[in-house]
């Protein structure tokens, strides 16, 4: 009888310490955490068909504390002139971890993607972006793209919305529009989102 009880005792040991262990070894799943982004800059370069490339100039947005997370963003002014055409070219920054967020989506084209929103683009835009990049799989990015302004007189001021999302459906219907207002169906999440003004000349 007591050799039956110590049989029954150590089974039971040796079963909690194969399902504690078991437990314990089980790796976590890694979690894909958005970009922290303390400093946004558009470069624009006037795109001349006659003249060729203007001269480069830069409007930015930050937050010490990231522009998704803080509380008061210092955000510059976009100055363009109706009818023309402007390579626009965008960077990322973040200076908690002092790391170029720029290089990180070049290295993860196929997680990353821009939309531009805002008055400038949607409703009665008074302008258009192309992409200029894509992934490996030929789907866009927006690091590098165009921006072509329409010669609309009386529409001298508008909103440009600037989304970064990853983790995204880029082959879901509708994902591949710059303009896309949809842009949560495709999933993923928002590193991103903010609004600069914009002032037609």
């Amino acid at each position: 009888m007591k050799k039956a009880n110590l049989a029954f005792i150590l089974l039971l040991s040796f079963t909690a310490m194969m399902v504690f262990s078991s437990c314990k070894s089980e790796d976590p799943e890694e979690e894909n955490e958005g970009e922290v982004i303390t400093e946004v800059t558009l470069r624009f370069t006037e795109v001349d068909p006659v003249a060729g490339l203007g001269t480069p100039f830069e409007v930015k947005a930050s937050d010490p504390q990231g522009l998704e997370s803080g509380s008061a963003p210092t955000i510059g002014t976009i100055n363009l002139t109706k009818g023309k055409t402007y390579r626009l070219e965008i960077s990322l920054f973040n200076g908690i971890a002092n790391e170029d967020i720029t290089e990180e989506i070049e290295e993860e084209k196929e997680e990353h993607q821009f939309y531009f929103l805002g008055t400038a683009f949607v409703g009665s835009p008074v302008g258009a972006y192309t992409y200029g990049d894509e992934d490996a799989n030929g789907n866009p990015v927006g690091l590098l793209g165009a921006v072509t302004l329409i010669p609309t007189p009386g529409f001298n001021n508008a909103t440009f919305r600037l989304i970064l999302r990853h983790d995204l459906d880029k082959n879901f219907p509708g994902a591949n529009n710059p303009h896309w207002q949809n842009f949560t169906q495709a999933g993923g999440e928002t590193d991103l989102d903010i609004s600069f003004p914009l002032v037609l000349n």
